[in-house]
């Protein structure tokens, strides 16, 4: 099991735009990052970052969250996966 405290540490340093910078080629779009989605096929950039928000959205698919939400849904994981 995974302690709040790691979780906190990990929530408050990995930064979203990093994150899904490794996996996604993100360009500005005005005060966010935008990117094809990888969790589907497309041809036109929904996939968004917001830095301020630390969160990610597809409005190609729906798919929205955090950091670690991203990682789950991208390895097809489980939390404490």
């Amino acid at each position: 099991m995974i302690s709040q405290r790691t979780i906190d540490i990990i929530f408050e340093t990995a930064r979203v735009e990093e994150v899904v910078g490794d996996f996604v080629n993100l360009k500005r779009a005005g005060s966010s990052l935008k990117g094809l989605s990888p969790f589907g096929n497309e041809k036109t950039p929904s996939f968004v970052v917001s830095e301020s928000k630390q969160i990610f959205t597809c409005f190609g698919c729906g798919a929205t969250g955090d950091v670690f939400e991203f990682v789950k849904r991208y390895y097809n994981l489980d939390f404490n996966e």
